[in-house]
């Protein structure tokens, strides 16, 4: 009897599974969902992560204390109608902090896993977290079996919120660089630390290179740190306060075109709109806008304008970008525009590196800051199972998974976080989650259940 025979033979198949909503992934998002389900519907809810504490996921379960958010405190309350709770919380744990200032996501991390800690305890055994991978899935007519590496989890819903794509692989780079030491693919993962001397090639100039090379200084590293990519702009830097101009002379209405967009955003900046503000109300209006947009727009803002739009849009804290611009001035870091071209294994040990139009250079690693790869290529193991099985397919433009408006991708199965960009723009900042979450459960609250 084949595994997934036996698991539907030996599963109670009554009203109270129909009843449950499965989780899959123990981050910053699951954790939001857990919450949110607990609070607004009368569900059972079971949470799949294999981490023994959910809520910081890899953005903030990887960070160090020199990592700090991009944002500010009072913007990352997990209560939408509380913007002041995380600042609350803060205090209450002995951290004197404002709702302007940019906590360290180490902090930020242990709020969201206390907050999951205490909806767990207080749920009245409705939540429930099955600390296990999730491997498979399958649907049959009473639902779908989520199988994991610690048995199997029947649900009438599941959720997936598994966080980003992996890294592509670049071209050029070798199979034997791929395969060596010296080429590191995941900057979250611990790998060995270079020698403290070595020249060191950061591909990618966001803030994931930002916050590698504050590691690698962090660590004691004392040779040159570069950090490559196409334009080789970084990220730019918040104020010190949040600027004065709210609500900038900008309209916004519905039909814009890129070019028609860009006109006005210049327009507003010379006429005095202190950027920050412009940049922060196109945020607040990005899906929409991006909705608007044709599919021709869609293009030619992926491959003309949204690196540009990064760097201001996703920005560094003050104390972070004072620490960068004091490591370039040292000239101990340096971001460069170029065309990587190749990169081997070098017989004396290390890398050598061609960019296009230079000679080859040798590092004593290379470590890949490139970010989310296209779908369905970049994804993870199970993800991969999922789009292999014709359950999911990739969205728009490789971005994320194709959904409707909700999350939903099918009955009874639904998408929240990154993964939901394609569709919509904004999707990995926690108040855009916060916004996605809420309507995902408005949605399922809408569905009928059997009781």
């Amino acid at each position: 009897m084949s595994s997934l025979v036996e698991l539907v033979a030996s599963t109670n198949q009554d009203a109270a599974g129909a009843r449950t909503v499965a989780i899959i992934g123990g981050g910053a998002t699951g954790a939001l969902l857990a919450r949110a389900l607990i609070l607004r519907t009368d569900r059972e809810v079971v949470l799949i992560s294999p981490e023994a504490s959910p809520g910081r996921g890899v953005a903030y379960g990887a960070a160090q204390p020199w990592h700090v958010l991009n944002a500010r405190a009072g913007s990352m309350s997990i209560c939408p109608d509380d913007p002041m709770h995380l600042v609350r919380w803060a205090r209450a744990h002995g951290h004197a902090i404002e709702g302007t200032d940019f906590l360290p996501r180490a902090l930020y991390g242990e709020y969201l896993a206390d907050q999951f800690a205490t909806i767990l305890a207080t749920s009245g055994g409705r939540l429930r977290h099955h600390v296990a991978t999730a491997t498979a899935l399958h649907q049959d007519h009473d639902g779908y079996a989520v199988l994991t590496d610690n048995g199997p989890v029947r649900a009438g819903q599941v959720i997936l919120a598994v966080g980003n794509p992996q890294q592509q692989r670049l071209p050029g780079i070798s199979d034997a660089a791929y395969a060596g030491p010296h080429l590191v693919t995941d900057p979250w993962s611990a790998y060995p630390q270079p020698d403290a001397d070595e020249p060191v090639l950061l591909l990618g100039t966001g803030l994931t290179a930002v916050d590698v090379a504050l590691t690698l200084t962090e660590a004691g590293h004392r040779g040159p740190i570069e950090a490559l990519s196409r334009r080789g702009l970084l990220p730019l830097a918040h104020p010190e306060l949040p600027p004065s101009s709210a609500h900038p002379d900008l309209i916004l209405d519905g039909g814009l075109s890129l070019r028609e967009l860009l006109r006005r955003v210049r327009l507003s900046i010379v006429a005095g709109a202190d950027w920050v503000a412009v940049i922060d109300t196109l945020r607040h209006q990005a899906d929409r806008l991006w909705d608007d947009f044709d599919d021709g727009n869609r293009q030619r803002f992926l491959r003309h304008v949204v690196r540009f739009w990064d760097v201001h849009r996703h920005r560094m804290a003050p104390p972070i970008a004072a620490r960068i611009a004091e490591l370039r001035d040292r000239g101990t870091l340096r971001f460069a525009a170029g065309r990587l071209r190749s990169i081997e294994p070098d017989p004396r040990g290390g890398l050598v590196v061609t960019v296009e139009g230079q000679e080859p250079r040798r590092f004593g690693a290379v470590i890949s800051c490139t970010g989310p790869g296209a779908l369905p290529g970049s994804a993870n193991p199970f993800l991969a199972s999922l789009f292999r099985d014709g359950v999911v397919r990739p969205g728009p433009y490789g971005l994320g998974v194709d959904t409707d408006r909700d999350g939903r991708i099918q009955d009874g199965l639904w998408l929240a976080g990154p993964l939901r960009r394609g569709h919509s723009w904004e999707t990995t900042a926690v108040p855009e989650i916060r916004a996605q979450v809420d309507r995902l459960v408005s949605a399922l609250n809408r569905q009928t259940v059997p009781r």
